[in-house]
């Protein structure tokens, strides 16, 4: 029989007290305990291990023995043997009390599972103009969340007529037991007659319809800044729907710029078709033209071509979390006159000569 090292399996010294051998095998059971490792026989495999370890440094007779003799004292042979005896897993926690045997697999959270419910997530879609996105600018966004009910303090219940649950006692919780090989498994869940809360109402209140929430309209100041690209999300911490004695949820707003009229705009890049007409493009002149935030004055030499493109640096959108900006690209086209024949004679004398 192979000799097996339970100071090594609990991570353990020879020295360890009876504490720091309990406290490590509750931190292993924690993390090997079949029930929130499902079908993973390798964690199966490794909790019985752990198990058979505490069950010997766990017991001050046996680990002395253990001391003397090793693992082989404990084979299946021998009449004070490790597998004659099928632990029980809530005796090797009759220490801890029911609370304390649940916070055991939640990472010692004191807050009761039925009792502990995450606030969900919202998500709120708004549209602003480009010109918004240019500024650092402030919206007012409305959105509908759920609150304990006033008229029942959120018991569901009218005029808090209520009676403890029969099916939990009172506590919100109800323990299952199940046997796996040679290990019996606790499990705690929440009751699904009461919803965890331990009571039940004679009768619903007729506000939220024994829910215990209702919708209500909230108004939301949020700050967006400057640059911000379409599709992108602001995140407000805490601002989604309330949490059942835990955090609440968080709100999305996420942002939508409208197609402007002009302006065309690839990331911090802004394009704009501007026209000129026939004689500008053939002598040069200056085009006032209307950018994001003013009017820029734009020198087109003589000879300009249509489609071409002129650049002016900085003159394109906000770049977020940045004081820079991008540029404008102004694309020219030349409008080309519809000629009379007295015209046309005129340009064809012009060209000709």
């Amino acid at each position: 029989m192979i000799e097996k090292n339970y100071y090594k399996i609990l991570g353990v010294g020879k020295e360890a007290s009876p504490d720091e051998i309990k406290k490590a095998f509750r931190q292993l059971a924690r993390k090997y305990h079949p029930d929130l490792n499902p079908n993973n026989k390798e964690f199966e495999e490794k909790f019985k291990e752990i198990n058979e370890a505490f069950q010997v440094l766990g017991d001050e007779k046996k680990k002395d023995q253990y001391d003397q003799i090793g693992s082989s004292a404990f084979n299946s042979e021998n009449n004070s043997g490790f597998n004659r005896h099928q632990p029980n897993f809530e005796d090797l926690f009759s220490d801890l009390g029911y609370d304390d045997l649940y916070n055991l697999f939640t990472g010692g959270n004191n807050t009761r599972r039925q009792d502990y419910e995450e606030g969900v997530d919202l998500r709120k879609d708004i549209e602003i103009t480009l010109e918004e996105a240019f500024y650092d600018i402030k919206k007012t966004v409305e959105i509908n969340v759920h609150q304990a009910c006033e008229n029942c303090n959120g018991t569901g219940a009218e005029s808090k007529d209520t009676i403890e649950c029969d099916k939990c006692n009172g506590t919100g919780k109800i323990k299952i037991t199940k046997r796996q090989n040679f290990t019996q498994f606790l499990n705690i869940i929440t009751c699904n007659k009461c919803g965890g809360i331990g009571k039940i109402a004679l009768k619903h209140c007729s506000i939220c319809n024994g829910k215990g929430k209702t919708l209500k309209n909230q108004n939301i100041e949020i700050k967006i800044p400057k640059g911000i690209i379409s599709g992108q999300y602001l995140r407000l911490n805490g601002k989604g729907e309330p949490g059942k004695n835990a955090p609440s949820g968080d709100l999305y707003v996420v942002i939508h710029i409208k197609p402007h009229a002009e302006f065309k705009r690839e990331d911090e890049n802004l394009l704009l078709d501007k026209k000129i007409d026939l004689s500008t493009a053939i002598f040069g002149g200056t085009l006032e033209i209307q950018g994001i935030d003013k009017k820029i004055k734009l020198k087109i030499p003589a000879g300009t071509q249509s489609h071409a493109y002129f650049k002016i640096k900085k003159q394109g959108m906000s770049i977020i979390d940045s004081k820079k900006r991008g540029d404008l690209f102004v694309r020219i086209n030349v409008d080309i006159p519809t000629l009379n024949k007295t015209k046309e004679k005129s340009f064809k004398t012009l060209f000709e000569s």
